[in-house]
Parts: structure tokens; sequence; C-alpha cells
């Protein structure tokens, strides 16, 4: 539910990876994150995802995805297909964190009034 202000109380299950690309991969990684993206935008639970990419640390990744709920994450985090998909990814990580975290509040933009 939404109020007035646009402050918008509770909200998805997100996933936060932060992922060190070796740098002479980041374009290799990009096209196959894309590709295991739009396979996991297929996921019911799934609510979206975003790959972001640091302006300040060479190779540096993050991946935001959120899911209807914790549950549904974690069943597919043990699927068979989330194995195949950090496989294919593999290949271009140094290194990588994961947080599971719940969106407590977010506050979209209130257009301007003239």
């Amino acid at each position: 539910m939404e109020s007035e202000s646009g402050l918008t109380p509770g909200g998805p299950f997100r996933v936060i990876l932060r992922m060190e690309v070796f740098p002479e991969m980041t374009a290799d990684f990009e096209k196959v994150w894309l590709s295991i993206g739009e396979s996991i935008a297929h996921e019911p639970a799934n609510r979206g995802q975003v790959l972001v990419r640091s302006t300040e640390e060479e190779g540096v990744y993050f991946v935001f995805t959120d899911w209807s709920d914790e549950q549904e994450f974690r069943d597919f985090e043990l699927s068979h297909r989330h194995t195949l998909n950090r496989q294919r990814l593999k290949p271009f990580r140094r290194s990588g964190t994961m947080d599971v975290t719940q969106v407590v509040h977010r506050i979209d933009r209130v257009p301007a009034t003239s």
C-alpha cells in the first residue's frame, strides 16, 4: 500500500550480490549475466533484477534481485537451474559476496507539481 507521500511500507525480499570480475573479462561477463538474468526473469517468484558496475573499482559489479519472499528465493537458490547459472559465471569471478535483505521502506520519486 502506497501512502500519499510516495512511501511504500514493506516490500520484496532482496538479494544483493557483489562480484569482482577479472577486468579483461567484463564484456563477456555482462553478456553471460544478461542471458542468465533473462532466464531468471521467467521464475514466477522473481520480481526483477539489476546489474550495476562500480565507477570506483575496476571489475566490480553489484546485482540487486527481488523475490516475492525468502522461501521462494531459497528454493530457487537450491535448484539445479541456479547451480548451472553459477557454473556459467564462475570463470569470470575473482570473488564475491551475497547479502540477503528485506525491503523495509521504499520512497518513490514524487513528480513536481505545477
